[in-house]
């Protein structure tokens, strides 16, 4: 009550929120962490940018070898190289997004106990920084099958499509890896061992046409397997057969797009949930 004797009302104050907030200054806020991630990464390199291109061809030049040459597996896989490159390039940034996003809050957690805006900026700019990488490897990944003889076709227009999938799959895992890791640190372990299982469980040493018909289903199950499977159809093989020619329409389109909303909704709902109140945890 005033001195007046007049009834002053209580104003709620508004906390910090998982979406809320002017899209604005979502967007610019979001802009500035993910570029400043993006160049932090190769400031004090030599050869900068170039790095995020020379990185999977690399760890493509060591698998290849091993796959190819010891093992001697690649023969039975028609353009080999250019269907292991490429499934190198999209699983690494979904490995690269996801390990970036699970420490993710943790790492900025002094300008959440100093600032408020919406926390669901954190994750999307680790995706976007990643997502950024992932557009200069494609870009070098396409010069590549170029100069190796590969013909440029209409359907390449449709990759975007595929990464855009992948994008969607990866931003909406990362939300609920970045707030589980703040509840319990186990969470890095235990996905650190999955991304290993994941490696291998992904076509991306191996096509599904050739493993054995009694796993495919389960191979086929992976949300990254139809993605990567397109993926290879549309730049490289328009002849090869989709997941679900090889396993039937359920397995091979169902599952994966079941699994991808069970993600998608427990990973915005527990963001929803917990990424307000994740400096609290801290």
């Amino acid at each position: 009550m005033s001195a007046e004797g007049e009834v002053l009302e209580l104003r709620e104050i508004r906390g910090p929120s998982a979406f809320g907030g002017g899209w604005r200054r979502t967007w610019d806020l979001l802009w500035l962490i993910s570029v400043t991630e993006f160049r932090v990464q190769y400031t004090n390199t030599t050869l900068g940018y170039l790095w995020s291109i020379l990185k999977p061809f690399g760890f493509f030049g060591v698998i290849y070898l091993v796959i190819s040459q010891v093992l001697r597996f690649g023969d039975r896989i028609q353009d080999f190289p250019l269907q292991l490159i490429l499934g190198l390039v999209l699983f690494q940034y979904f490995t690269e997004a996801t390990n970036a996003a699970l420490k993710s809050i943790s790492a900025k957690e002094s300008m959440m106990r100093k600032m408020q805006f919406p926390r669901i900026v954190i994750p999307l700019s680790v995706n976007l920084s990643a997502s950024i990488s992932l557009l200069f490897n494609l870009l070098g990944v396409f010069l590549l099958f170029i100069v190796t003889g590969l013909d440029p076709r209409f359907s390449w227009l449709l990759v975007p499509l595929v990464a855009v999938a992948l994008i969607a799959l990866t931003t909406t895992l990362s939300m609920f890896l970045a707030v589980a890791y703040v509840r319990s640190e186990d969470v890095g372990q235990a996905w650190s061992l999955t991304l290993r299982a994941l490696f291998y469980a992904t076509p991306i040493l191996y096509t599904l046409a050739i493993i054995p018909e009694s796993i495919r289903p389960l191979i086929a199950a992976n949300p990254l397997t139809p993605l990567i499977g397109q993926a290879r159809i549309w730049v490289i093989d328009p002849n090869a057969a989709t997941s679900a020619e090889l396993v039937g329409t359920v397995p091979g389109v169902l599952v994966p797009i079941a699994i991808t909303v069970v993600i998608a909704v427990s990973g915005i709902w527990l963001f929803n949930r917990d990424a307000p109140r994740a400096a609290e945890a801290l």
